[in-house]
C-alpha cells in the first residue's frame, strides 16, 4: 500500500525514484516531442564542438521527470506549482535519482523540496514543488 500523501508531515520524504540509465534513444523521443532539436542533445560531435564531453540530456526532460515522484499521489490531488534550478549536466548514461522531502503542510496546500541527483550524489536539478490536495 502506498503511502498517501494527505498522511505526511514536514520532514519526511517521499520513496525515492531511480530512473534507468539515460539512453541517446530517450533524448532523441524527447526532442521529438518536445520540439526542442539541439545537436547538443543528439549528435556527440555537435556537442564536443560546443566543448562538452558529449551529448548532454535536455534540461526539461530531467525536470520532466521530477513529476515521478508524485505519479503514485494523483488520485490524491496534483502538482499545482513547480519550479527548479539546473545545477549540472545530465550525461548519457548517467543514473539519476529522484528525491522529494516535505517541508511544510498549510491545509491541503503539501510544500516539497526536490532533488534530482547523479550517480555520484552530485545535484543536477534542485526545486519546489506545491501538491494540492483535493476534497473528498
Amino acid at each position: 500500500m502506498t503511502t498517501t500523501l494527505r498522511s505526511l508531515h514536514a520532514g519526511v520524504s517521499l520513496p525515492p525514484v531511480e530512473l534507468d540509465p539515460v539512453s541517446r534513444i530517450d533524448l532523441i523521443k524527447y526532442a521529438g516531442a518536445s520540439g526542442d532539436y539541439n545537436p547538443i542533445h543528439t549528435i556527440d560531435d555537435e556537442a564536443q564542438k560546443l566543448g562538452l564531453p558529449g551529448i548532454i540530456a535536455h534540461g526539461m526532460w530531467t525536470m520532466g521527470n521530477v513529476s515521478k515522484l508524485f505519479s503514485p499521489h494523483y488520485a490524491e490531488g496534483f502538482i499545482k506549482d513547480y519550479s527548479v534550478r539546473f545545477k549540472g549536466m545530465v550525461m548519457l548514461n548517467d543514473v539519476i535519482t529522484l528525491r522529494a522531502e516535505m517541508l511544510d503542510k498549510q491545509d491541503n496546500l503539501l510544500h516539497f523540496n526536490i532533488t534530482a541527483v547523479n550517480q555520484i550524489e552530485k545535484n543536477v536539478i534542485v526545486g519546489k514543488v506545491v501538491f494540492e490536495l483535493m476534497d473528498h
